[in-house]
């Protein structure tokens, strides 16, 4: 699968799942994805989504667009509301090593109750690498992001 059919299937899963574009431009993210939801667990969500074409990407490249990503949401967040803001950003790649998968699903997920969660997308396995879910503390918000990323990005 190449980068662009990976994006065309995740923004259909997006239109099945009531996800709205974000008419805004956005540095390094040309499509954003957005819904408000009510969790059981986690409670009232705003959920942001985004591919990234990582083919030429390192581990430090996967950081700064995490980061990146989670400034943004955090300026699309009106904070008038008490939803928390949790983005999810593919990033699509063919083969990625063993250090790129680590790096993204290890990543730091809460900051200033932002929480970004860096998916990988291997395009030639068609396989989708996400952040393991705890036993213990915190199982709430990734069990979430099992549930939206296989919802939205396994396809």
């Amino acid at each position: 699968m190449n980068v662009d059919r990976y994006r065309e299937a995740v923004a259909a899963n997006r239109r099945k799942h009531g996800f709205d574009v974000v008419d805004r431009e956005a540095d390094g993210f040309d499509r954003l994805w957005r819904v408000r939801e009510e969790d059981p667990t986690v409670g009232h969500v705003s959920v942001f989504a985004t591919v990234v074409d990582a083919t030429d990407d390192d581990a430090e490249d996967v950081v700064a667009a995490a980061d990146r990503f989670r400034e943004l949401i955090a300026e699309l967040s009106d904070g008038t509301d008490s939803a928390t803001p949790i983005g999810y950003v593919a990033f699509a790649v063919a083969s990625p090593g063993d250090d790129l998968v680590s790096t993204a699903t290890s990543y730091t997920v809460a900051q200033r109750r932002t929480n970004v969660f860096p998916l990988l997308y291997d395009l030639e396995s068609e396989t989708l690498h996400t952040h393991p879910v705890p036993r213990l503390k915190g199982r709430g918000i990734y069990r979430r992001q099992s549930e939206d990323a296989d919802r939205l990005f396994d396809v």
